[in-house]
């Protein structure tokens, strides 16, 4: 019989922190319940014998061969057997009771495709830490519709995933923008919702030596491109207006006009701004 739930853990010279991750994650987890993917990411440092030296059934090595992480992902959604599909980083920590919560959370709600929770971020700056907050105040479906283009509600490691939904968009993409976010916008578009238990079961280290720190597919300009390219297809043929009509503001209407869109109209508070015109449209106040 299957295991429940997949726990997907790509890894790259990781040695130092997985043995901690993987122990963390299978904590009270039988057979039964989980088996978990380590999945080789071309490591060069001795990460893969420590995870062959943890001589723990449930973990399941395969070689990524070094194709990145998407490929990893990818290979890890091929092999997994379980229903529920979980996400793990090899230098966090995840607390106890989370996966068993969040099997419960997804059965609980058969229209929610992805669950999260809240995590903490131990030794953050104070720029991630109020991302964190933000991201943490956001809990129900209805929360994370309403924010989706604010930035990526959900944290990837600390979720998981109903295997009907990641199967039915396609599961990763390789795509120009976060992998993550690709997946939490395709998620929404096909009408699954994205939840998160009020609960911190994450410690998510957010450390420099992260892709999110020095990947092009992490910068602002790629997030932009990500919300234009699924903001388009729900304005359609709708007239909208952009709040703003300075660098931001005008950045992401180049992002939309890119798809065949344009703003009709700004707002701005600016009275300096108030009843010119910018990218063709007129400027008006907030009243």
């Amino acid at each position: 019989m299957p295991p429940a739930t997949s726990v997907i853990l790509p890894y790259r010279d990781a040695a130092s922190t997985i043995e901690i991750a993987i122990r963390s994650v299978l904590q009270g987890e039988s057979a039964d319940e989980v088996e978990l993917l380590a999945i080789d990411d071309g490591s060069r440092d001795d990460g893969p014998a420590r995870v062959a030296a943890l001589g723990d059934p449930r973990v399941r090595r395969l070689d990524g061969g070094g194709r990145g992480l998407v490929a990893a992902l990818e290979q890890g959604r091929a092999e997994a057997r379980g229903a529920w599909i979980a996400r793990m980083d090899a230098d966090d920590v995840s607390l106890p009771g989370r996966l068993a919560a969040q099997r419960a959370g997804l059965a609980a709600a058969p229209s929610v495709g992805v669950i999260g929770c809240r995590v903490s971020c131990p030794g953050a700056d104070e720029g991630m830490q109020t991302y964190v907050r933000w991201q943490n105040g956001l809990v129900t479906p209805e929360d994370h519709a309403r924010d989706l283009f604010v930035e990526a509600p959900l944290c990837h490691p600390s979720v998981m995933l109903r295997r009907e939904a990641l199967d039915a968009v396609g599961g990763w993409r390789d795509v120009p923008w976060p992998e993550d976010y690709d997946l939490w916008l395709r998620l929404d578009a096909a009408g699954w919702g994205l939840s998160k238990l009020p609960k911190v079961l994450l410690e998510w280290h957010h450390t420099p030596g992260r892709a999110t720190f020095s990947h092009p597919r992490y910068s602002a300009a790629r997030f932009r491109e990500a919300r234009a390219a699924f903001l388009a297809p729900k304005l359609g043929d709708r007239p909208f207006a952009i709040w703003g009509a300075g660098r931001t503001g005008r950045r992401l209407a180049r992002a939309l006009e890119a798809h065949g869109l344009r703003a009709s109209a700004w707002i701005d508070i600016d009275p300096d701004k108030v009843g010119r015109a910018a990218r063709g449209a007129p400027i008006h106040g907030p009243d």
